[in-house]
């Protein structure tokens, strides 16, 4: 061989080397947004991504976490510019909107190319057929006591009724101490409030804010429930502010020890004892109507998680999506977050959650799972329908049952698109 075709040679050799060099360390990385991070441990779930890491060399994950407000809205920046993140964390109310919008991608043919079991998923949320998020971990929505501030107040038990709810508001409330019953967050901005803290109140007493599918708001037990809430308002017992309320403000007010009870989600068990490992609290099941006998409806909500339509990763994706919803992760997963598993083989380990979570979990099997929002056509748009309706009704300006009506014809409309 002469010199020249020798280098020539070396060369190629050389260039084929580092190209399957480069192959070799070529790495994915994937973005997972998602407001859990905040609510679970410190490191808890970084740490369930350093495993997944471990378990697939080629993939690194960046969390992208923030409070829920600052998530979602994130996440709907995200979908309008198509910039989303790969691994989107998801809440019920949104996927209706999202898969429309085409910001979301159906999961279905990923699952085939796995060759993935369906049967082990709990719920599989779709829309116009396509799977787009499955819940990844379910948490209830109890009530949450003050206990000092109970006892302080005489309130020796927690309610169970409405009428029994009401007087532990009133005794709990001392407006120069700013110091207050309940709260309740009514920001349009963040609508949640009416699905977990207005509408929660007609699941709870069994009822329903639909019928045969369409909007059904004018009955009985959803005025009623608007009725019971304007009374609570009247008696001065709801902290102020609440048209500017997010969850997050509730939040606040309930760690700082300036509200004796607030509805609120299981997730944030974690996050209250971070913020005043000092506060006694307990949990109970919503109230009731009174003399109500039958099961308690819950309200809940869940971790979703889903796949961004515009990810150039969504085969990685998925592998992150499967490993999260595997039993053995899966149940990891909800033991530290007090949750309720995504995986029907998830065995979640009681004994190392917060000693509430087996007090939840009690009133999980008496009751039963409601939210009559996740899955609804605009969702979010419906809640913030109805929010300004109910904001009408606290300044004066229509009685439940009006708010009531001028929402349902706002529905209906919606629905009927």
């Amino acid at each position: 061989m002469n010199v020249r075709r020798y280098i020539m040679a070396a060369q190629s050799a050389v260039a084929v080397w580092a190209l399957c060099a480069t192959c070799a360390f070529a790495q994915t990385n994937l973005e997972f947004i998602q407001w859990w991070e905040p609510e679970m441990p410190a490191g808890a779930l970084r740490s369930i991504m350093d495993d997944f890491e471990a378990a697939n060399p080629g993939i690194k994950v960046t969390l992208v976490s923030g409070p829920y407000s600052a998530t979602h809205d994130q996440i709907v920046v995200g979908a309008a510019s198509g910039t989303l993140s790969d691994v989107v964390g998801l809440d019920g109310a949104w996927v209706n909107g999202l898969a429309k919008q085409g910001a979301i991608a159906s999961m279905d043919s990923l699952m085939a190319d796995a060759k993935y079991d369906q049967s082990q998923i709990a719920d599989i949320i779709k829309v116009n057929g396509q799977s787009v998020m499955f819940p990844l971990a379910s948490f209830v929505y109890p009530v949450f006591v003050n206990l000092d501030l109970a006892k302080a107040a005489g309130v020796d038990k927690t309610p169970t009724n409405r009428t029994e709810f009401a007087d532990a508001a009133k005794k709990m409330t001392n407006a120069d101490k700013n110091q207050y019953g309940w709260v309740l967050p009514l920001s349009l901005q963040n609508p949640g409030g009416i699905q977990n803290d207005v509408m929660s109140w007609v699941w709870a007493s069994g009822a329903s804010m639909l019928k045969d599918g369409k909007p059904d708001l004018e009955n009985a037990s959803v005025v009623g429930t608007l009725e019971y809430i304007k009374s609570l308002q009247d008696a001065g017992v709801i902290a102020p502010g609440i048209f500017a309320k997010k969850e997050q403000d509730k939040v606040e007010e309930f760690v700082n020890g300036r509200v004796g009870m607030m509805i609120d989600s299981l997730a944030h068990i974690n996050l209250i004892r971070q913020r005043n490992p000092n506060l006694k609290f307990g949990i109970s099941a919503l109230p009731a109507v009174d003399g109500y006998t039958g099961k308690r409806g819950l309200p809940y909500a869940s971790w979703g998680i889903g796949i961004s339509d515009k990810s150039e990763h969504k085969a990685e994706a998925w592998k992150l999506v499967e490993y999260l919803m595997s039993p053995e992760v899966n149940s990891r997963l909800v033991s530290v977050a007090n949750a309720f598993p995504g995986n029907i083989h998830a065995k979640p380990d009681f004994s190392k959650s917060d000693p509430l979570f087996e007090e939840a979990f009690k009133i999980f099997q008496s009751g039963k799972l409601a939210n009559e929002f996740v899955g609804l056509p605009v969702a979010e748009d419906l809640m913030r329908q109805m929010n300004v309706e109910v904001q009408k009704m606290f300044d004066g300006q229509q009685t439940a049952k009006e708010a009531a009506a001028n929402t349902q014809k706002q529905w209906l409309v919606e629905f009927d698109k």
